[in-house]
């Protein structure tokens, strides 16, 4: 049961929210996706990003209504806990963390390779492990001394990311052909569809950026003003940053599928351009990593504060900064582990699935909350009636009906184990 929050200070605002869920969303897919979507429907490929742009904007919007009504910490785990009690709870938080772990595991070592890549003495070793162990327990530093500090970082990552983008986008402008732009035939539905799922991965991130919402001002409003803000300003940048590097590329776009914007960028502003995207890139790689650190341990913290996980250690909160920082420090330490282990990859599709998980169990809380008796106080409320609910169901199944036999069953299993533990945990409880 969620329990009420204690400690924790509302401090973050529109702006601070915004910024957040924009680094999270924004981060090192946009600086390769041009180029594997360019492969897959060419010029068309803005008519992707506007698609799925649309469709995810419908699965925010779920994620709006649900975080103005259930304000407590813990993002998604919290919004399916209070719709639908402890068990879908319990998987949900799971299934958050996990994905989330894995994700940081993820670019974490893509940082220290793009690294490694210019200063050789990073790619292996003692190095490698200290840069890595810098990285981590450095945000933790920031992350414990204080929620402002940590927000504060990522507004400075949100602004360094935007920079190189918005410079490659308005200079890259003036080297635009149409013709590059221009295709005859409008894509199919089926590599429309295709297209979109690699999309969905790039669009991922609110439901990170909004886990700080017990620690939002007035998160009846800032919540959805915040979601709407960030979904539109990814749309747009991706939208424009698509539309410059295929003008500019054509058909050779494809090609460079390691660093198109880099490439891009070079083309149009030379050397200095080349080399401003790949400090953009990792930039934007630290930045996700901050966003997260800031982020995701606020669901450990969540699933302790609710008995979820029975070690109360870590929904402590530090009384002189005002920050779970038991559930930072051992989130980034596991965090940590994976990331120098690089036994996370074979665990990368569950991450995936993890997610589009989540997103169904929020369209469903959506829902269930609006049926439920004691839903009686006001909160945002999507337009429409059921009509967006009802369509981020929709593709949210369509999705995940993508995923192969193989990532089902494993998906299947990951969800039977942590079943059999939530069920064997309530029996001891019973015991006790």
């Amino acid at each position: 049961m969620i329990q009420k929050e204690e400690g924790l200070k509302r401090r973050v605002g529109v702006l601070g929210l915004s910024a957040n869920i924009v680094n999270i969303i924004i981060g090192s897919g946009i600086f390769v996706l041009p180029a594997i979507v360019a492969s897959y429907m060419g010029a068309s490929s803005i008519i992707a990003y506007l698609f799925c742009g649309l469709l995810m904007a419908m699965i925010m919007l779920c994620f709006a209504e649900a975080g103005s009504k259930v304000t407590n910490t813990g993002g998604p785990y919290t919004y399916i806990e209070t719709a639908f009690g402890d068990y879908a709870g319990f998987i949900a938080g799971f299934f958050a963390i996990g994905s989330n772990l894995f994700a940081d595991a993820a670019v974490s070592n893509a940082l220290v390779n793009v690294i490694g890549s210019a200063y050789p003495i990073f790619a292996e070793g003692l190095p490698r492990f200290v840069f890595l162990f810098i990285l981590f327990y450095g945000m933790v530093y920031i992350n414990v001394i204080g929620l402002k500090q940590g927000i504060g970082l990522v507004k400075f990552n949100t602004l360094m990311k935007l920079i190189p983008l918005l410079l490659l986008i308005v200079i890259g402008f003036k080297d635009v052909s149409i013709s590059n732009l221009y295709f005859e035939n409008m894509p199919s539905i089926k590599t429309l569809g295709e297209t979109s799922l690699i999309l969905f991965f790039a669009f991922q991130g609110c439901e990170t950026g909004i886990i700080v919402g017990g620690e939002v001002i007035n998160p009846k409003r800032t919540i959805p003003r915040a979601i709407l803000i960030s979904i539109t300003t990814v749309v747009v940048v991706y939208v424009l940053i698509q539309t410059v590097s295929q003008g500019v590329m054509g058909t050779d776009l494809p090609n460079f599928k390691a660093a198109p914007l880099a490439e891009t960028a070079k083309v149009v502003m030379g050397s200095f351009g080349y080399t401003l995207l790949i400090i953009g890139a990792v930039i934007s790689m630290f930045g996700y990593m901050s966003g997260t650190i800031l982020n995701s341990p606020r669901i450990v913290y969540a699933l302790s504060r609710d008995n979820v996980i029975p070690i109360k250690a870590l929904s402590k909160i530090h009384k002189s900064f005002a920050t779970p920082y038991v559930a930072i420090i051992v989130y980034a330490t596991i965090g940590f582990i994976l990331a120098i282990s690089g036994s996370f990859e074979q665990l990368a599709v569950i991450a995936s699935s993890s997610m589009l998980i989540l997103y169904l169990g929020v369209a469903l809380s959506v829902i269930k909350l609006r049926k439920s008796e004691k839903d009686s106080y006001e909160g945002f409320k999507i337009p429409g009636g059921w009509t967006v609910p009802i369509v981020a169901i929709a593709t949210i199944l369509y999705f995940l009906s993508n995923l192969s036999t193989n990532e089902m069953a494993v998906t299947g299993i990951v969800i039977s184990i942590l079943s059999l533990i939530f069920f064997i945990m309530r029996f001891i409880r019973r015991k006790g």
